[in-house]
Order: structure tokens, then sequence, then C-alpha cells
């Protein structure tokens, strides 16, 4: 039996587009406030002020305070997203996991400043293992990083 190159394209997209619309509706929001505070793939330390301020980070339930400390994950999505189930995550009771893998992340600590755009962070570059807040195996909330 011979597979023909285009059925194995058509089988990706298929995969592709259940993989997006598999995504709960109620959870898409969070999911990308999510990705919006930590997902940085190419944020460096040094990058802290910049990334925070046009990304409109701030603290919860304030309008415009800085938020003291935020974490950008290097990683890709999927990687981060594996957290949230089985093979890459330990559950750690309620909705939260730990990662099995230490990931590289930039903790953005803040220096000074009360009320954004105003806030200046200092950044730091480690490598640990993450715990994020799941929803149906969607990340929804980082809620620390473990050095180990």
């Amino acid at each position: 039996m011979e597979i023909h190159q285009s059925a194995v394209i058509l089988l990706l997209v298929f995969a592709t587009a259940f993989t997006a619309y598999g995504q709960p509706d109620d959870i898409k929001p969070r999911y990308q406030k999510f990705l919006n505070q930590h997902f940085g793939p190419s944020v460096s330390e040094h990058d802290c002020d910049k990334e925070i301020r046009k990304r409109g980070i701030t603290a919860s339930g304030t309008a415009n305070g800085c938020k003291d400390v935020n974490t950008f994950i290097q990683a890709n999505k999927n990687n981060i997203k594996v957290v949230c189930g089985r093979n890459g995550g330990t559950p750690q009771g309620g909705n939260l996991f730990k990662s099995n893998q230490p990931f590289p992340v930039v903790t953005c600590k803040l220096q000074s400043g009360q009320r954004h755009p105003n806030c200046q962070y200092r950044g730091k570059k480690s490598t640990r293992y993450i715990v994020l807040g799941c929803d149906r195996e969607w990340p929804v909330h980082y809620e620390e990083g473990i050095i180990n």
C-alpha cells in the first residue's frame, strides 16, 4: 500500500486544525492572557522593561499598578502546554502541575516605579521547573518557578 504525499499533507492539515479548534471557548481568553504575560521564547534579561510595557502587563486587581515579578518562559507553546498533561507535568494538587523538565526562564523583578508605564525591572535568566495552573490541559496561570 502506497501513501501519497498529498494524503500525508492533508492529514497534517487536519491534525493542526483539530489542535487549534480543540480548545474550549471559555479557556481561550485565559490562555491568551497567560501567553501575553509568560510566553517569551526570545525575551532576554535585558528586555524586561520593553516587554512588560509593550504587553501592558500590570499587577492583578489594579488598572496601572506595576507588577512585582513577572516570568517569561523561553520555550515554544507546545512544550509549555505539555506541562498540563500526564507526560510533561506532575499534579501538585488543585489545578497545578509541576513540569517534569526544567525550562529556561527570564524573571523580571520590579526595581522602581508604582504605575505603568513607569515601571523599571531587572531581569535574571535561570533554568527552573515551572508550576502552572491548568484548565482542561491548557495553561492559564503561572504559579511559580522552582530551582532544583
